[in-house]
């Protein structure tokens, strides 16, 4: 299983007792939609490794405890720290047509109701604060906050956002 074909779910945080068991940070949403996962992967280097799943529950809204097969006491679980897990795509939930993942809408265009065409999505940053788009813009990179209001519309079928942004965010962030 290659990266691009999987969403990052979460971080193993810490051990759970002396026996193995794991706590999982899952970074999404609904954490109840994750809990009766059978396997996960887990990132080692530059690759993914499946590991199977032989009991899990959630030990508080986004921490869930989880045995994994051949994970048999506290030196396994020590390997296990801070990696980082991830499923397949195909187990994300349906969105409705008005929500997105952000891996989805890379390479959408994207147009602003005032401004007019304004590029190609290149990158999402989701590891600051405020979530933004990182718009190509001739050899400028425009940042666009990923906020609700400033979505017009989502078009799915050709790959396009249209924006209703405040007046001068693209201008101030051209060189």
């Amino acid at each position: 299983m290659n990266k691009v074909d999987c969403f990052y779910l979460g971080t193993i945080t810490s051990k759970y007792g002396f026996k193995g068991e794991l706590l999982i940070f899952l970074d999404v949403d609904e954490p109840a939609e994750y809990e009766r996962m059978e396997s996960m992967f887990v990132e080692f280097g530059q690759k993914l490794i499946p590991f199977f799943i032989t009991s899990s529950q959630f030990h508080k809204s986004h921490l869930l405890r989880v045995t994994l097969e051949d994970v048999d006491g506290e030196l396994d679980a020590d390997e296990l720290l801070g990696k980082d897990i991830y499923l397949p795509l195909d187990r994300l939930p349906e969105l409705p047509e008005d929500e997105f993942y952000y891996h989805e809408v890379i390479g959408y265009t994207t147009s602003d109701k005032h401004y007019g065409k304004i590029g190609r999505i290149q990158a999402i940053n989701d590891r600051s604060p405020q979530a933004y788009f990182i718009i190509e813009l001739g050899k400028d990179n425009i940042p666009v906050p990923i906020i609700r209001q400033f979505i017009e519309k989502i078009d799915k079928k050709n790959e396009h956002i249209t924006f209703d942004l405040p007046e001068g965010l693209i201008a101030m962030n051209l060189s």
